[in-house]
């Protein structure tokens, strides 16, 4: 059996004003995957929707990254001054991409806009500002995103619904999390479980019943692999990606 292979969505953009365009994503994705025994594999966000099964016909599993905000035409949303980096070709990709993956069986792990993506792409809908739309709601987005002090530091707790899969795989009932996000799940989509949350009642994390594996959490764990419960993700992931693989070869 070989490593599993795990494709990582990205986004297009800039490096800098005076820079080309780029495919690109945090080192931090590719290193926790990496870490955990998966192979890490760059998928472009500007492909053709019959590319989508191509792409998840050869990968053993799809990781889906943070980043800007969906389009509000995906989920009926309200419309809010502070949503940015709205990118179509990345919204119909990653859209696409969670359909042809849980059709097909794959693990799957979103993180931050992933698990907005899943959720909005099985039916679901989103706060476009959470300090405007979610009544006594913490502060979810910590000041100085790009930052490395606001991506490791621990914003609020969030709560393991007892019983789930989530708990069964961090080992904890509740975890202490950063946050960098002004968006989040409104209405859960049907089919989709909410397993954590957060003071606030915000869902932080949820799961697809059934799947070999499906978590999505609102937190950012690919930069507090310090900590051994979220380390656990990622080996599990990769391991359910692994397990996937090992099926498909002997069958």
């Amino acid at each position: 059996m070989s490593i599993p292979v795990i494709g990582i969505t990205t986004r297009t953009a800039p490096l800098s004003p005076s820079s080309l365009p780029s495919v690109m994503v945090q080192k931090s994705y590719t290193d926790a995957i990496h870490n955990a025994g998966g192979l890490p594999v760059l998928i472009p966000s500007e492909i053709k929707d019959y590319e989508w099964k191509v792409i998840t016909d050869r990968l053993d599993g799809i990781l889906f990254t943070g980043g800007g905000d969906i389009a509000i035409e995906y989920f009926k949303g309200e419309q809010h001054p502070a949503v940015y980096g709205i990118d179509a070709a990345r919204d119909a990709t990653e859209l696409g991409l969670t359909h042809e993956t849980i059709e097909n069986d794959k693990p799957f792990l979103g993180i931050c806009r992933g698990l907005q993506v899943v959720n909005v792409a099985l039916g679901g809908t989103l706060f476009t500002h959470i300090p405007d739309q979610l009544p006594n709601a913490l502060i979810h987005d910590y000041p100085g995103e790009d930052s490395i002090q606001a991506r490791t530091t621990l914003l609020h707790p969030v709560e393991i619904k007892t019983g789930s899969s989530l708990e069964r795989i961090l080992g904890e009932p509740t975890l202490q999390v950063n946050s960098l996000h002004h968006q989040g799940i409104k209405d859960v989509a049907p089919g989709l479980n909410a397993v954590a949350f957060a003071p606030d009642g915000l869902v932080e994390a949820i799961e697809l019943p059934d799947h070999p594996f499906g978590i999505a959490v609102q937190w950012h764990p690919e930069w507090l692999t310090d900590q051994e419960a979220i380390r656990r993700l990622f080996k599990a992931f990769v391991d359910a990606a692994a397990e996937r693989q090992r099926f498909v070869y002997v069958k």
